[in-house]
C-alpha cells in the first residue's frame, strides 16, 4: 500500500493558486486518485494500529474538502490541507484524539482535545489543580524539550475559583489541550511506511494522550 506520495502536496499546492469549483470539477479525479483514494486507505490503516496501542477501537474521520464559507470572509470553496482524526469510540466523556495533517508542503501530527463542555472542563482543571497537574505539567515540559508544540491558552486570565498565582496558572488557562508534531517536510506519510512512520511519531505523545483518557 503506497498512501500518499510527492502528488499529494503538489495537488494542495496547486489547488491553493487554482481555489476556485471550475478548476476543481477539471481536476476531480486527479484529488481522487492523489488524495481522497490514499487518505480512506491511510485512515483504516492507521485506526487499526492506533487501536492496538490505544487498547480500543478508533473511529477515523476524514474531514472535507469543501470549506464551510457560510460565516467566513473568506470564500474560497476549498480546504488546502487534508486532514483526519482518530477518536477513542469508548472512555472519557471527551476523549482525546490522534490528529493528521498534510498541508501544501509539510506534516503534522497531534494529539489532545481541542475543547471541552462545562461539566468536563470542571473536572479538567480540578486534576489540572491538584496533583495530576504535576504529572501533566513533567509531560508537557518533556514535550517541549522534545521540540513539540503546545497549544496557546484560550483564556487570557486563570478562571475565577483558582488563585492567579497558582503554579500552573498557565495551564488553567486552556479549554482543552494539544500537542503538536511539525514535520518539515511530509515524506513522513509517504509510501509503504507511512502508517509505521507516523505510529512511532504518535508514541512520543502517548504519555499526554494517557493521561488526558484517564
Amino acid at each position: 500500500m503506497s498512501y500518499f506520495d510527492k502528488s499529494s502536496n503538489r495537488f494542495l499546492q496547486s489547488l491553493a493558486k487554482n481555489n476556485s469549483r471550475e478548476w476543481f470539477a477539471g481536476h476531480k479525479p486527479e484529488y481522487q486518485k492523489c488524495l481522497q483514494h490514499p487518505a480512506a486507505e491511510f485512515a483504516d490503516a492507521m485506526a487499526q494500529q492506533l487501536q492496538i496501542l490505544n487498547g480500543s477501537s478508533l473511529k477515523p474521520k476524514i474531514f472535507r474538502i469543501y470549506r464551510d464559507v457560510r460565516f467566513s470572509k473568506d470564500k474560497t470553496p476549498y480546504n488546502t490541507h487534508l486532514r483526519i482524526s482518530f477518536v477513542p469510540e469508548h472512555g472519557p466523556a471527551v476523549p482525546p484524539g490522534w490528529f493528521f495533517s498534510l498541508e501544501q508542503d509539510h506534516l503534522v501530527l497531534g494529539s489532545g482535545v481541542f475543547g471541552y463542555e462545562k461539566s468536563e472542563l470542571i473536572r479538567f482543571r480540578e486534576r489540572i489543580a491538584g496533583p495530576e497537574g504535576v504529572e501533566l505539567q513533567a509531560i508537557l515540559h518533556a514535550c517541549q524539550q522534545q521540540g513539540m508544540r503546545i497549544s496557546e491558552p484560550d483564556l487570557k486570565r486563570v478562571p475565577a475559583g483558582y488563585d492567579s498565582d497558582h503554579p500552573r496558572a498557565d495551564l488553567l488557562r486552556h479549554k482543552g489541550l494539544a500537542v503538536w508534531l511539525d514535520k518539515p517536510d511530509a515524506t513522513l506519510a509517504y509510501g509503504s511506511d507511512a502508517v509505521p512512520n507516523c505510529l512511532a511519531e504518535y508514541q512520543r505523545l502517548w504519555p499526554l494522550f494517557n493521561w488526558l483518557n484517564q
